[in-house]
């Protein structure tokens, strides 16, 4: 049903006075906001919020994509995800609508898909349920298709998301969910639309840096024989692994390197071999950063790693109960992962303390050689007396340091 025109004639649509600014295909233009019954309307399986739930509810259902025939039923079953994936923000944002009504709009497809204010419709059917009164969803309505306007409807979206001066409490996993979809799989937006749709909020620097991540991302997923299994990122929590893996990568040179670097990282990942896995893989940053030491570090693990491969390739699919039940359940594995880790550590650890004062006494040089000798000839004499004592207290240091490395 188009709501603008069979909406309307029904009575289950009705135009307000009050109006919305949106800009559209770089054109700004002025909307009637309507009040919609919320039987009219579906939510928007396309959202980047949800992405990593949709993704797991195809996985665990063996579907495409989601029936969208049985409204309601479509409806319970993404409303589920929203309610799961932030219970306290719909929570918060339920109480407020109930107390003093939906204050921001939202932006609806002419077919009634919700392309912003799928929580604010959480919230208001959950407050239709609570009361038994029929209520109606605030909105601008848009006579375009998601079928032939996709990219457009794609950055108004963002643009509503993180352009407006609200925050955008995606979960960081969700996000880069979002980023490969629209830039990478789908080649939907540039880094440089992307950026221009979230209203610059971000660098594209920083943007080019979550499609790298994103990427990682991917590559683990394959990895572990678990392609596109997004949600696994989410519930293993890898956003701040992958950031680190991202930042170890950007300091090796060898290429060969990069890549053992990235499966030993991928293999630990999934092995979790101690508890705090984030802190864990930090630790392997440490190693990384010392050029002397990662190589060996990774010879060593690579048996290690092939081990991990070797167990992935017993599942035809990863699940998260195969991960959990099967994969971590070797412990001798886990074990030889964190001793050879920490040994490592301790290595690179006493390398950066050994060179700590080598390091100190580079900088003390750089300090000192940045003094612009020029300035004495306007100094007073007693300011020239005061670099006098100074330099002969750092004599003295200098003295001390020589003699000791004489010994």
């Amino acid at each position: 049903m188009d709501l603008l025109k069979e909406g309307i004639d029904n009575k289950c649509v009705l135009a307000t006075t009050l109006t919305k600014k949106l800009s559209i295909d770089n054109h700004t233009q002025t909307y009637t906001i309507y009040k919609i019954r919320l039987d009219q309307l579906y939510y928007n399986d396309q959202n980047d919020r949800i992405a990593t739930w949709i993704s797991q509810y195809k996985a665990e259902n063996g579907i495409d994509r989601l029936d969208i025939d049985n409204k309601e039923q479509y409806n319970r079953t993404i409303q589920s995800f929203i309610t799961d994936s932030n219970p306290e923000a719909l929570k918060k944002t339920q109480n407020n609508i109930e107390l003093i009504g939906q204050q921001e709009p939202g932006v609806v497809l002419a077919d009634g898909r919700i392309i912003d204010g799928n929580r604010r419709f959480a919230c208001l059917r959950n407050l239709e349920q609570k009361t038994e009164q029929t209520h109606y969803f605030d909105a601008v309505i848009l006579e375009h298709d998601i079928a032939h306007n996709v990219k457009e409807i794609k950055k108004m979206e963002l643009w509503l998301q993180h352009g407006v001066d609200k925050a955008v409490d995606y979960n960081p996993i969700d996000r880069l969910v979002g980023i490969y979809n629209d830039i990478v799989e789908n080649k939907l937006l540039t880094v440089r639309e992307y950026y221009i749709s979230i209203n610059k909020t971000q660098s594209e620097a920083d943007i080019q840096r979550e499609v790298e991540k994103a990427k990682l991302m991917v590559e683990f997923l394959e990895f572990i024989n678990a392609p596109k299994q997004f949600y696994l990122a989410r519930t293993m929590n890898l956003s701040e692994s992958l950031k680190d893996l991202y930042s170890m990568l950007n300091k090796v040179k060898d290429d060969d390197i990069r890549e053992d670097l990235k499966n030993n990282v991928f293999a630990q990942l999934i092995m979790a071999p101690v508890g705090d896995t984030n802190r864990y893989i930090r630790k392997i940053g440490k190693i990384a950063s010392n050029t002397r030491l990662l190589d060996d570090y990774l010879s060593e693990q690579s048996q290690l790693v092939e081990k991990v491969c070797d167990i992935v390739e017993h599942y035809p699919v990863t699940t998260e109960r195969v991960i959990n039940e099967q994969i971590r359940a070797q412990k001798e594995l886990q074990d030889n992962f964190s001793h050879s880790t920490e040994k490592w550590v301790s290595k690179a650890d006493g390398d950066t303390s050994r060179n700590r004062p080598a390091h100190l006494a580079e900088k003390a040089y750089e300090m000192l050689d940045t003094i612009d000798t020029n300035i004495f000839k306007k100094m007073s004499d007693i300011q020239k007396d005061d670099i006098r004592k100074k330099l002969d207290l750092i004599q003295q240091i200098i003295d001390s340091i020589r003699d000791e490395l004489d010994v």
